[in-house]
């Protein structure tokens, strides 16, 4: 019988991995390490890393204190290795903040208006809803990956040339 060890990754420790596609070419299966993209991207930059139609899963590299978000559609915010703060404030206004019909996170400028809705520490695999309405930043007080789940919008970058690998492990 086998052993399997479960290794985590995190922004400052992870391995770059690899596909193994059995009769077929790797370049039909795009992947990145998202603890690779996080580490070289900027404090707060929301790099897509998946993609199924309009929707993304895009990481970020948590470092200090965001601007403020909103969005016209729920959202979820999952930390992957080190702890992050989300803060949330339930809009007065949430159509003046951002277009009902937009698509995507939105970066506010300055303050929002409402009340405090609370925060959650989320450590290691802890999950947040960003619900439309709210406005949202994150704080982290050491580098940290978060992969947030939304819709493709004016925050979101593109950098699938420079992350995606298409390498099989037999060709490494």
């Amino acid at each position: 019988m086998s052993t399997y060890t479960t290794d985590f990754g995190s922004i400052e420790d992870f391995r770059t991995g690899g596909v193994m596609a059995i009769d077929d070419d790797p370049k039909n299966y795009v992947f990145s390490n998202i603890f690779e993209v996080a580490s070289k991207a900027k404090p707060y930059e929301r790099v897509a890393v998946g993609k199924n139609f309009e929707y993304v899963i895009e990481t970020i590299r948590a470092e200090g204190t965001s601007d403020w978000y909103t969005c016209a559609h729920d959202e979820f915010i999952l930390a992957m290795d080190n702890q992050i703060k989300v803060e949330l404030i339930k809009l007065d206004d949430p159509d003046a903040a951002v277009d009902p019909e937009s698509e995507g996170a939105v970066k506010l400028s300055g303050e929002p208006k409402g009340r405090p809705m609370g925060w959650a520490k989320l450590g290691r695999g802890h999950m947040c809803i960003l619900p439309v309405g709210a406005a949202y930043r994150v704080i982290s007080e050491k580098p940290a990956t978060a992969i947030l789940q939304t819709v493709e919008g004016q925050e979101t970058v593109q950098r699938w040339a420079e992350i995606c690998k298409t390498e099989s492990l037999a060709q490494a």
